[in-house]
């Protein structure tokens, strides 16, 4: 998935990466949101198959921080409400290829060895600690700490954690919009694919073997459209298969599956909205974009008491990532409708990456210790980005200082983020707004 949606705090690592990004031509950009199939003005055509977001060069990255909505936002007209969406929600468009390879030199300047294609197959435990794990290579890897990453947290599963799947009921957390009993369900997967501009027009054969009309749901999945700076255009299914698929299915099988649903998503474009016919494929992505699985239930889970709340009456002394997104469910049974957008940001503690059992291991990615409904608005890459930005300090100042992970003082880690330009203090503060005017400067 490479875009960031808007959203605060994502100044630390992912402003460092956008500034690389940038200096090469036709990268990245900041969106705007042009067309959207539920959200136009009068004399605006009424018919759009998605979301358009395009490139707009008088936006920069501080443009694109901030998703939360003003306290009278239900009030507004219907005008107002898409005047305030153009004007104030922007995001972060960028070529995945330029990314990787951006990433891949920060941690070569790291020394920081990247083994691709491989896993642990066995998890050497002493106690409440991780002692080593071994690889599908053979090898053995030892560590002091150990950070998950892997989205389906398999270290943090493999080392027995407690770990929480669907959508919980609403007493278990006293969540107000959650369902009263609890659901095997799961945000929905996409895969996500790439378009390109032709000189001449055509509508682009489907296989015998695939449909023409949507086999899977009443009609084809609305998608979100966003242009990239070299012309193409990265086109995102919301969604393209429920995500208790893709957890029960085989990986092989799904992807099949999806790929096909791509094929036919992509035709039904082309023959319902002609002004596509003057594109075609270029590429379907390799993964599939994964919204939601397994989650830690760690010291902390953050709940939709901490979202509804916000940052004003959070009470955590740990915060160590700012968010702001929607709660945003693809396929759901929970009392809260659609996209149902926060009226200020609220923040992540620290302890919701620390496991109860395991005295050496942070999690760091979308399976850390979240409600549903709390990880259908905190899932965003920014914000992971965020908490792996706070796993790899945390484990510096444990590793450094002598300390349990589990007794990291919130005050040192916080600081040390600040210093990294990580956004932590809520409104904004001068100095950081300052940082992040500075796009072009070296780095």
């Amino acid at each position: 998935v490479n875009c960031w949606e808007p959203g605060v705090g994502g100044t630390g690592i992912p402003f460092d990466i956008y500034r690389r990004m940038k200096k090469i031509p036709n990268s990245v950009g900041i969106y705007r949101t042009h067309r959207h199939f539920s959200w136009h003005l009068l004399g605006e055509p009424d018919f759009y198959p998605g979301g358009e977001n395009t490139l707009d060069a008088s936006l920069r990255y501080i443009d694109s921080l901030r998703r939360y909505v003003d306290s009278n936002f239900y009030s507004f007209s219907d005008k107002q409400k898409v005047e305030f969406r153009r004007n104030k929600c922007h995001g972060v468009i960028f070529r995945p290829e330029v990314y990787v390879d951006i990433v891949k030199e920060m941690m070569v300047a790291l020394s920081v060895e990247v083994r691709v294609r491989t896993t642990f197959t066995a998890v050497n435990l002493e106690g409440r600690e991780i002692k080593s794990l071994t690889l599908s290579d053979g090898s053995e890897v030892q560590a002091d700490i150990f950070i998950d990453s892997t989205g389906n947290i398999y270290l943090a599963q493999s080392c027995g954690c407690e770990i929480l799947i669907g959508q919980e009921p609403t007493f278990q957390f006293n969540e107000p919009d959650a369902p009263e009993q609890s659901a095997d369900l799961l945000n929905g997967a996409t895969l996500l694919y790439t378009i390109t501009p032709i000189v001449n027009p055509t509508v682009e054969t489907l296989s015998e073997v695939i449909p023409e009309e949507c086999w899977w749901q009443d009609q084809f999945p609305k998608a979100v459209f966003n242009h990239y700076a070299n012309g193409d255009i990265n086109v995102n299914m919301l969604p393209t298969i429920s995500g208790i698929e893709v957890k029960n299915g085989d990986p092989d099988s799904i992807y099949a599956e999806c790929k096909k649903r791509v094929l036919a998503h992509w035709h039904h474009i082309q023959v319902t909205t002609p002004e596509y016919e003057h594109y075609k494929m270029k590429n379907i992505f390799s993964m599939l974009g994964v919204r939601e699985g397994p989650r830690l239930r760690g010291k902390y889970v953050l709940t939709e008491n901490d979202l509804l709340a916000g940052i004003s009456k959070q009470e955590h002394t740990d915060i160590i990532a700012l968010a702001d997104h929607a709660m945003d469910t693809h396929g759901s049974t929970t009392n809260r409708a659609g996209c149902s957008e926060l009226f200020e940001p609220y923040g992540v503690p620290y302890r919701c990456l620390l496991p109860i059992n395991i005295s050496n291991l942070l999690v760091a990615c979308r399976g850390a210790s979240f409600s549903s409904l709390a990880a259908s608005s905190c899932r965003l890459s920014r914000t992971m980005i965020q908490l792996g930005q706070a796993a790899g300090t945390a484990a510096s100042i444990s590793i450094g200082s002598g300390v349990a992970l589990e007794d990291v003082p919130p005050a040192k880690l916080r600081e040390q983020l600040q210093n990294q330009h990580v956004h932590l203090d809520w409104p904004l503060q001068n100095e950081l707004k300052e940082y992040l005017s500075k796009e072009d400067l070296s780095i």
